[in-house]
């Protein structure tokens, strides 16, 4: 199957390996992976904080860059969320007809990894290995948005070596919500230091999850602390394998 990578912006600027992570699963998997170069922001910050009309040139373009391909994958919850269930009202709000309906048409084509290697490619165990203690972080948009459910931890009880822990509260919010955390910064830390203490009551020595916005936040409160936790892509753990691990070692 040939598939069009949407990157996001975090994994682009500050998680590369969760999108080259992607590649290297797939493309195992036996599947073309391709990267249209024209793509660009998915507009969901805009959209999120109230410039709608500022979002419509975005849409525009992730439509048409887009468009040719019968299957998109992105390593993000939060932004498939936003094409799946932004673009089109962005596009109706702006009076725009034939963009709607070409947002809708890119939007049912385009899937949260989890989502394309479960319900697209009818994969289960993708033949990773991760000889690791894991606990697994629902990320928002992933769990109320597309409603991912059990796809993520489907695909980690599979993964060799991997001992996944159940986090205690797993769906509540780790506190991120992209502005929300700057403009409510006290909330926020709040939240964070909650799913931190469930993290750490797990035991684990990785924390994972879909969405490079959460695993940055979560992170990056874990590292102040000094955990020794760290927070990983589920990209890289799929991608992940036996020898890949031993020559880390």
């Amino acid at each position: 199957m040939r598939i069009a990578l949407f990157v996001t912006c975090l994994a682009d600027t500050m998680f590369p390996q969760a999108a080259t992570s992607t590649v290297r699963l797939l493309e195992r998997l036996g599947h073309e992976v391709v990267f249209p170069p024209g793509q660009t922001c998915c507009g969901q910050m805009h959209i999120n904080t109230g410039y709608r009309s500022d979002a419509v040139p975005l849409v525009r373009r992730h439509v048409r860059v887009f468009d040719p391909y019968d299957v998109i994958v992105a390593p993000s919850g939060s932004c498939v969320g936003a094409v799946r269930h932004q673009h089109a009202m962005v596009a109706r709000h702006a009076g725009d007809r034939a963009l709607t309906s070409r947002a809708e048409s890119v939007a049912a084509r385009t899937y949260e990894l989890s989502e394309l290697l479960v319900d697209v490619l009818g994969v289960t165990d993708v033949g990773a290995y991760y000889p690791h203690r894991v606990t697994y972080h629902p990320t928002c948009h992933s769990l109320r948005m597309l409603r991912v459910a059990d796809r993520p931890r489907t695909l980690l009880a599979a993964v060799r070596g991997l001992d996944l822990v159940e986090l205690p509260a797993a769906e509540q919010c780790c506190g991120f919500g992209g502005t929300f955390a700057v403009k409510n910064a006290e909330t926020s830390t709040a939240m964070l230091a909650d799913k931190m203490r469930h993290v750490l009551s797990t035991g684990a020595d990785v924390c994972t999850a879909g969405d490079a916005s959460c695993l940055l936040h979560i992170g990056g409160g874990l590292s102040r602390l000094r955990t020794g936790v760290r927070t990983v892509h589920l990209a890289e753990i799929l991608a992940s394998t036996e020898q890949e691990s031993a020559v880390r070692r």
